[in-house]
C-alpha cells in the first residue's frame, strides 16, 4: 500500500457526543425531582411516626406515596403522548415540590398521606416523562455508557440527600427539610422550557399493558421489582429497626447503599455493554438477596452497614442491567412505555415493601421479617435465570399503539 493510499483510507467514525446541551438541561431537572424526592424518603416515615402510628404509620405514608406513584405511572405516557416531555416534567416538579413546602403545617395522619398522594404523583410524572426524554436523548450505540452516566446523577441526591434527610431532622426539625425539599423541584422547573418537546402521539396508555403482557419487558421488570421492594424497606424501617442509640449507623448505612448501587450502576453499563446485559441479572439478585439476610442482624452495626451496602451493590446491577435490557428490546417510538414499565416496577416495588414489611414487622420483629424478605427475593432467582436463557430470542415488536 503506498503512503498516498495510507492517507487516503477512511478514518473511524467518530462516536456521537454525549453530553449535549439538551442532556445537561435535563440533569437539571433531573437532579432537582431526585433531591426533593430522597430527602424526605425516610423522613415522611419518621414524620408520620410522630402521630403515634408507629411503624404502620410509617409505612403508610410511604405506601400512599408508591401507589400515587404507580398510579401516575399509568397515565403519564398517554399524557406525554398527547401533551409533550415538557408539560408532563414541568406538572411533575411542581406536584413534588408545592406539597412538601406545607407539609408541617399539620401533623394528622390524613395530612400526612395526602401530601404523600400528591408528590408521589408528580414523582410519577417526572420519572416517566424525563426518562424517555433521557433515553431518547442518549445515542444508541452509547446507550451502556449513558445510562451509566445517568445512573451516576440520578444517585448523587440519594446518596446525598437520603442520610442528610434524617441527619437534618435530628438537628434542625422538620419544616427547614421539607421547605427545602419542595424549593429543590420548584426551581427545576425553570429548566424545562430548554427541553426538547417530543412527538406528540396518542394511545400510548394502551402500550403500557401491551408492555406488561410482552415476556422480554415484563421479566426484568419483575425481578428489577422485587428488588425495589427491598429499597423501600430500608428506606421505611432501617431508622425504626435499628436502636436509636446507633442512629449514626443507620445515617451511615443510607449512604453507603445509594453509593454502592452507583458504583456498581457504573460497572454494569461498561461489562454490559461488553458483554451482555442479562448476565447480570441472576448475580444482582443473589447479592441483593444476601444483603437483607445480613441486614436481619438489626442488633449487629457492623452486619447492618455491611448487609446494606452489599444489597446496594446488588440494586446497583438490577437497575442498570434491567433498564438497558428494556431500551435494548424496544424501538424508539416504545422508550415511553419501557420508561412506565421499568418505574412502575420500581415504585410498586417500594410501596409494597413498605405496607407489607410493617404488617408482618408487627407479628415476628424486625430480625425475622428481613430474614422473610430475603427469601422473597430469592425467589425472582428463576425468572432472572429463565430470562438469561430466552429473554432476547422472546423479544418482539413494539405495541402498535406505541
Amino acid at each position: 500500500m503506498t503512503t498516498t493510499q495510507c492517507l487516503e483510507a477512511p478514518a473511524p467514525a467518530a462516536k456521537p457526543p454525549l453530553l449535549t446541551r439538551p442532556l445537561l438541561l435535563r440533569f437539571v431537572s433531573m437532579l432537582g425531582a431526585a433531591i426533593s424526592f430522597y430527602l424526605l424518603l425516610s423522613v415522611v416515615p419518621l414524620y408520620a411516626q410522630g402521630t403515634g402510628g408507629g411503624g404502620g404509620a410509617a409505612g403508610l405514608a410511604t405506601g400512599a406515596l408508591m401507589l400515587a406513584t404507580v398510579c401516575g405511572e399509568f397515565g403519564t405516557p398517554w399524557l406525554v403522548g398527547r401533551y409533550g416531555y415538557r408539560v408532563a416534567l414541568g406538572a411533575g416538579l411542581v406536584l413534588l415540590g408545592a406539597p412538601a413546602l406545607v407539609l408541617t403545617l399539620s401533623s394528622s395522619m390524613a395530612w400526612i398521606v395526602l401530601v404523600c398522594l400528591l408528590r408521589g404523583l408528580g414523582f410519577a410524572l417526572t420519572v416517566v416523562a424525563g426518562g424517555a426524554l433521557t433515553a431518547a436523548l442518549i445515542p444508541d450505540e452509547r446507550r451502556g455508557e449513558g445510562l451509566a452516566l445517568v445512573g451516576i446523577v440520578a444517585g448523587a441526591p440519594a446518596l446525598g440527600a437520603l442520610p442528610l434527610g434524617v441527619w437534618s431532622v435530628r438537628h434542625f426539625g422538620y419544616t427547614p427539610v421539607a421547605v427545602i425539599a419542595g424549593a429543590a423541584a420548584l426551581v427545576a422547573v425553570a429548566s424545562v422550557p430548554g427541553l426538547p418537546d417530543g412527538e406528540r402521539r396518542t394511545g400510548r396508555a394502551t402500550g403500557l399493558l401491551a408492555g406488561l403482557r410482552t415476556p422480554a419487558l415484563s421479566r426484568p421488570a419483575l425481578v428489577f421489582g422485587a428488588s425495589a421492594l427491598v429499597a423501600g424497606i430500608i428506606v421505611t424501617f432501617l431508622p425504626l429497626a435499628v436502636a436509636s442509640a446507633s442512629a449514626g449507623v443507620v445515617a451511615a448505612a443510607l449512604f453507603l447503599q445509594p453509593l454502592a448501587s452507583t458504583v456498581a450502576r457504573v460497572v454494569a453499563g461498561r461489562i454490559g455493554d461488553r458483554r451482555g446485559q442479562a448476565g447480570l441479572v441472576p448475580p444482582g439478585v443473589v447479592l441483593s438477596a444476601a444483603g437483607v439476610l445480613l441486614t436481619a442482624l438489626t442488633h449487629h452495626d457492623l452486619a447492618v452497614i455491611a448487609g446494606v451496602t452489599v444489597f446496594g451493590v446488588g440494586f446497583g446491577l438490577l437497575q442498570n442491567a434491567t433498564l438497558a435490557l428494556m431500551y435494548a428490546r424496544a424501538p424508539r417510538s416504545a422508550y415511553g412505555t419501557v420508561s412506565a414499565l421499568w418505574n412502575l416496577a420500581y415504585d410498586a416495588g417500594m410501596g409494597v415493601g413498605a405496607l407489607g414489611f410493617g404488617l408482618v414487622a408487627g407479628r415476628t420483629g424486625y430480625p425475622w421479617a428481613f430474614v422473610l424478605t430475603a427469601a422473597l427475593l430469592a425467589a425472582a432467582l428463576p425468572v432472572a435465570l429463565r430470562d438469561l436463557r430466552g429473554g432476547s430470542r422472546s423479544a418482539g415488536p413494539a405495541p402498535a399503539s406505541e
